[in-house]
């Protein structure tokens, strides 16, 4: 595709046609103090010699020889060689939606067969092609499910990660007639479902949203949160932050779950500073034509050969905004497609033996800071993220620590203020990447 830079007079055109009188009025919505008000201080054009010294200039600020304890949403894990290549060959470098099948077989292929494995990994029958990041899966999985249940209630779990609950409020901001219904966390770690008998029925929810392992890392029980919600009439929405806890767990779809949304940036995509990331949505086949985003299917052709094509999915979806049932647009393909890869790559095998390391080395850790003085918060199960309360003076130890390049743990008094009983508490996490000489080291400064 080329690159065709507007003139002057395009733009001059397209502001007219919209009603703006300027470039910054299209911005308008955006707080000021939220704006930048002067231009990037970007250094003159460089050769491509001096570029490349400089980005690695910049990559050696990064800190890339930190060792991190810290999860939260988003988790470093190894990813192998052959991942980036074959996912950066030029036939499947595109994230653009492919409405052309016979010239778009191979990505169909690639994106059907990451379909097939997030299907068997999460227990149901259909998954999309995708969506952006984990949080707005999740939204998008509760605007679903009021679809199907025809209620505006959506009862959610506290131990959702804070930053998806505000992306479902920023969702759900337009619709004055959403009902949100807020479940606290029991003393166990896990979500309180006891609320939920003595809601009136003027009020029965059409879901209930939950995240298992939650924000304290714990497994949920999804069981019983599915049995609790489907005698309310309501659908289960189970998500997850990371896919590796599915390695070692049964499948939220064989516990109840009737949707499952989650975030796949641990599925060979690095962090890079916040993104890109991944968003997975699977559904029961009973809700396959209310699920959004994109849907590959494999037929044959009129000569009997195996064909790759979009399926249950209108030109209404994309292009006619009120009849969509979702305004999801340009994919995150390249994204899927990469995660497909990387799950080829290690295998049903190599997932459980990735898991089982995450899960060894966070118990491993969080051995050595109890003998530290450190005290476990809840007794429900943990995959590697956890929360332990801190012994005193341990603000000043997590910041001597980063200055040693060391970042220990995540405070969450700051996401949860009105808690008392998470002041001084902290939520560590382990992946493959930390090896047991990182973990003795940090041991050693905490003792």
């Amino acid at each position: 595709m080329r690159y065709l830079p507007h003139t002057t007079e395009d733009i001059e055109d397209m502001l007219q046609a919209v009603g703006a009188r300027e470039l910054d009025d299209l911005f308008a919505a955006i707080p000021p103090a939220c704006r930048r008000q002067t231009p990037l201080l970007l250094p003159p054009p460089l050769t491509e010699w001096e570029l490349t010294s400089h980005l690695e200039e910049l990559a050696a600020q990064g800190g890339g020889d930190w060792r991190v304890f810290l999860g939260a949403g988003s988790q470093e894990h190894h990813i192998p060689a052959l991942v980036p290549y074959l996912a950066g060959r030029s036939e499947f470098l595109t994230s653009y939606t492919p409405y052309q099948p016979e010239m778009s077989q191979g990505t169909l292929q690639a994106v059907f067969e990451f379909q097939t494995l997030i299907s068997r990994l999460v227990g149901l029958e259909v998954t999309n092609a995708s969506m952006y990041d984990g949080a707005t899966a999740l939204a998008e999985a509760a605007l679903m499910a009021m679809r199907i249940v025809r209620r505006v209630t959506l009862v959610v779990s506290s131990l959702i990660h804070p930053h998806w609950r505000e992306v479902l409020a920023t969702y759900l901001a337009p619709r004055r007639d959403v009902n949100l219904v807020v479940l606290p966390a029991a003393a166990d770690g896990r979500t309180d479902l006891s609320s939920l008998d003595s809601m009136p029925a003027s009020c029965a929810p059409a879901a209930m949203l939950i995240q298992s392992p939650n924000i304290f890392g714990v497994f949920e029980n999804l069981p019983a949160s599915a049995k609790a919600i489907h005698t309310a009439g309501g659908l289960l929405i189970s998500s997850f932050t990371e896919p590796f806890a599915l390695g070692l767990s049964k499948t939220p779809g064989s516990l109840g779950a009737d949707i499952v949304c989650g975030e796949a940036q641990s599925l060979g995509l690095p962090q890079g500073f916040g993104g890109p990331t991944l968003g997975l949505m699977s559904c029961a086949r009973e809700y396959m034509r209310q699920i959004p985003g994109r849907l590959v299917g494999r037929t044959t052709d009129l000569e009997g050969n195996q064909a790759f094509v979009l399926t249950l999915s209108t030109r209404e979806q994309h292009i006619r905004r009120s009849k969509a049932v979702s305004n999801i647009c340009s994919n995150a393909g390249h994204c899927a497609l990469t995660a497909g890869i990387f799950m080829a790559a290690i295998g049903g095998d190599g997932f459980r033996k990735m898991a089982r390391v995450n899960l060894d080395r966070a118990e491993y850790l969080k051995a050595g800071l109890i003998r530290a003085g450190f005290a476990p918060l809840f007794s429900a199960p943990t995959f590697n993220e956890f929360v332990l309360k801190a012994p005193a003076g341990f603000a000043a130890v997590h910041r001597r620590l980063c200055r040693k390049r060391i970042l220990a743990g995540f405070p969450l008094a700051s996401w949860y203020p009105d808690l008392p009983e998470l002041k001084d508490a902290w939520l560590f996490g382990v992946t493959e990447t930390r090896t047991k000489a990182d973990i003795d080291a940090l041991l050693r400064e905490v003792t």
